[in-house]
């Protein structure tokens, strides 16, 4: 075998390396992001467009608490204040305070005869139950606020309050009616109710009651209830239907904000002392109260892309007076909840007259 001490090469052409082979127009020093990063950026996304679309649902028509209120005042009333044995003859013996959800009430509108949205979801339990008592045994109170809530993503602009402005007004007007009567009415119980963006004004209400930060003792309190609670957590409250195992929007998403919304999350120790008097009511398909726990966990981020399709292709928000999404013995949700006050104003103590 004969070996050549040398060997003619030709000029060297390029040749494409699969392994180092570089696009057009990229430089091996070019940023690249870790698949880390790429999971931030995707849940980033994913949660703008679910608040995007379930502030599209919070408008849709149909039927931790902070140290102060958010107005930027708070009083507290001690349990263990002396009580009178008897109070004036016209205080009702019941005090009830309804408050409407989002495009449900106006700052104008009359507390005692609501008409700004003849179909609001609250009336359907508070004009049956203004009917059913006469005023000195029941008060029935519907909390006029400007009820919006601002799309911070609507191009153009919507031109609707932002959310937190209207739910300090809704939280304002009602403390201030609480304060009202029971200045004048110390033995006078309260019903608190509320759907909706109401349901979280009625609800921190309730919440600073039981945490004794309220403008009521706790032991004034005959019963709280709510429908789809945004600020909702199972086992918080008692509750009747489907109970479904997730939270509520602002609780998945709480400290989140971004333009004009601005979401607190839970309510730091529930309803404290009124708890056993509280009521949360939930449908499986709602998700303004029912959505995945710890949502911006890398691990569940395949459960906002149902959430998606679930607020897409349904409305059960608004379905609050049909067996649709939420039932218990045949009863709607708004007949439970209406059922259920009557029936804490029957029970309700009739206090002596001075």
């Amino acid at each position: 075998m004969r070996r050549s001490s040398s060997r003619r090469r030709g000029p060297r052409t390029a040749r494409s390396d699969p392994v180092t082979h570089q696009e057009p127009g990229k430089s091996g020093g070019g940023r690249r992001f870790s698949p880390l990063t790429m999971v931030v950026v995707v849940v980033v996304v994913i949660a703008l467009i679910l608040l995007a679309i379930l502030i599209g649902t919070w408008l849709r028509p149909g039927p931790s608490l902070p140290p102060t209120s958010p107005g930027g005042s708070s009083s507290s009333t001690s349990a263990t204040a002396a009580r009178p044995t008897s109070q004036p003859a016209d205080c009702p013996d019941v005090q009830v305070i309804s408050v409407p959800g989002t495009l449900e009430s106006s700052s104008k509108d009359d507390p005692y005869r609501p008409t700004f949205n003849p179909n609001s979801l609250m009336l359907k339990i508070t004009a049956p139950l203004a009917q059913a008592f006469p005023a000195a045994r029941a008060d029935v109170w519907t909390t006029p606020y400007v009820a919006q809530l601002s799309n911070p993503v609507a191009i153009p602009p919507d031109g609707q309050v932002s959310y937190e402005k209207s739910r300090t007004e809704g939280y304002d007007k009602s403390v201030a009616q609480i304060k009202k009567v029971y200045d004048k009415c110390k033995l006078t119980g309260f019903v608190l109710m509320g759907f909706s963006q109401g349901a979280v004004i009625a609800g921190d209400i309730a919440g600073e009651i039981g945490a004794g930060r309220g403008v009521i003792p706790a032991e004034n309190v005959l019963g709280v209830g709510l429908i789809s609670d945004p600020r909702r957590e199972p086992g918080d409250a008692r509750t009747a239907g489907p109970n479904p195992p997730g939270v509520g929007v602002e609780v998945a998403y709480g400290g989140f904000s971004f333009g004009s919304l601005s979401l607190r999350g839970k309510r730091e120790g529930g309803f404290g002392a009124v708890k056993d008097r509280a009521v949360s009511l939930c449908g499986n398909n709602d998700p303004i109260c029912n959505q995945p726990k710890d949502i911006f966990q890398a691990g569940n981020i395949a459960t906002t892309l149902p959430e998606l399709q679930k607020v897409l292709t349904g409305n059960s928000h608004a379905l609050y007076a049909t067996t649709t999404d939420w039932a218990a013995n045949g009863q709607t949700a708004t007949q439970w909840l209406q059922n259920w006050a009557r029936g804490v104003i029957d029970k309700a103590p009739k206090p002596p007259h001075s």
